[in-house]
């Protein structure tokens, strides 16, 4: 409201700017009355004269002065009696001017608005239009903001890379596959890029690892050896090609060296167990108790702390015999601490546990070589 107030004071403003020297009068020209006056002057000398109140000479001289300035009267007269002829016309001009401006100032920029502004729209804070949750728009608004924004700008390598998950989220796979090879195009090859590609490669054919794909992520491992995404997909192509002990191994590999907090650990574990028909036992680790209670602690009684964790882990092992990736992390563990004597005691333990498993036999005898542990 406050608004068409203020635009009512600015185009009166503007409306009376415009009118006020149109609507002012002309200057009045001198009338006729000059020549009345005149008139009578020269009557009054002719009445002076003959009554003797002034000479022949000073009538005479009277009566010059005022017959000239009687004939300059006339002549003025005659003047102003030319531009009076056209005085209707010209105010007619005037009020049509007049007219012109009421419309043109009052509803023109009216129309303009109409046309180009959006009088139905509810009135909303500027602020509160800057700070609108980008949850508030839709995923397709968003998505036409950044394809439009690559239509301009298709060397872009950051707009690829932003909307390629997106596409993939939708099930816009052959897109997703687009926008990946043209951020690996336009922002250069790296491992994770190039393991991206080939996810996308792997969604649009309805989850099969096609030779492309494995190349693609074959590439990725070559860049980066733990390149977790590409070297799970190469395990799943082992699976697909009906290589299992391939599959398997690969998945080993990737939880014996999983670092702490990987997101994907319980995945890569669920495949390993799909693969090998066993469950895979998750590790005992520490509890949420467990880690607060670190937080105050001296060194020596962290790694006491630990010791008990690692003594758990023992006895789970030892009752439960089988889990193999438990005996390994128990090797690993013993080795860490500095427990040479009881890592090797360990390995003893997991070969006999494990004695119907040659391959996991095997990866026990790999561990204990890498750590030094032989002899």
């Amino acid at each position: 409201m406050i608004l068409w107030i203020v635009f009512a004071l600015m185009t009166a403003a503007a409306i009376l700017a415009v009118l006020w020297p149109l609507g002012r009068k002309a200057a009045a020209g001198r009338g006729g009355n000059d020549l009345a006056v005149y008139q009578d002057q020269l009557e009054e000398i002719g009445r002076d004269r003959s009554a003797g109140l002034i000479g022949p000479t000073e009538a005479e001289a009277a009566r010059i002065e005022v017959s000239r300035r009687l004939l300059a009267a006339a002549d003025v007269q005659e003047a102003a009696a030319q531009p009076a002829a056209s005085a209707a016309q010209s105010l007619w001009r005037r009020r049509a001017a007049a007219i012109a401006a009421l419309v043109v100032l009052a509803l023109l920029p009216l129309c303009f608005y109409l046309v180009l502004g959006s009088p139905n729209v509810p009135g909303q804070p500027a602020f509160a239009r800057v700070k609108a949750a980008p949850g508030d728009q839709s995923i397709d608004a968003l998505v036409g903001q950044v394809e439009a924004h690559l239509a301009k700008s298709p060397n872009d390598g950051n707009g690829w890379e932003v909307i390629a998950p997106v596409y993939l989220r939708l099930g816009r796979f052959d897109d997703a596959v687009t926008a990946r090879r043209k951020a690996l195009m336009l922002s250069g090859e790296t491992a994770t890029r190039d393991a991206d590609l080939g996810e996308a490669l792997v969604a649009a054919a309805n989850g099969v690892v096609t030779d492309e794909a494995k190349h693609v992520f074959e590439t990725a491992v070559t860049r980066d050896p733990h390149e977790a995404k590409a070297r799970y997909f190469l395990g799943l192509a082992d699976e697909q090609d009906g290589n299992r002990t391939g599959a398997a191994a690969r998945w080993r590999a990737m939880l014996e060296e999983a670092p702490a907090g990987a997101p994907w650990v319980g995945f890569v574990r669920a495949a390993l167990g799909r693969v090998t028909g066993e469950p895979v036992a998750e590790a005992a680790g520490p509890s949420d108790a467990d880690i607060a209670a670190t937080a105050n602690m001296s060194d020596e009684q962290r790694v006491e702390m630990i010791r008990g964790m690692v003594g758990r882990l023992s006895d789970r092992l030892h009752a439960q015999g089988g889990d193999v990736e438990g005996w390994l992390r128990l090797v690993r563990a013993y080795a860490v601490l500095g427990d040479r004597d009881k890592a090797k005691d360990a390995a003893a333990d997991a070969r006999h546990a494990l004695a119907d498993h040659p391959d996991e036999v095997k990866r026990v005898d790999e561990l204990v070589k890498g750590l030094g542990l032989e002899g």
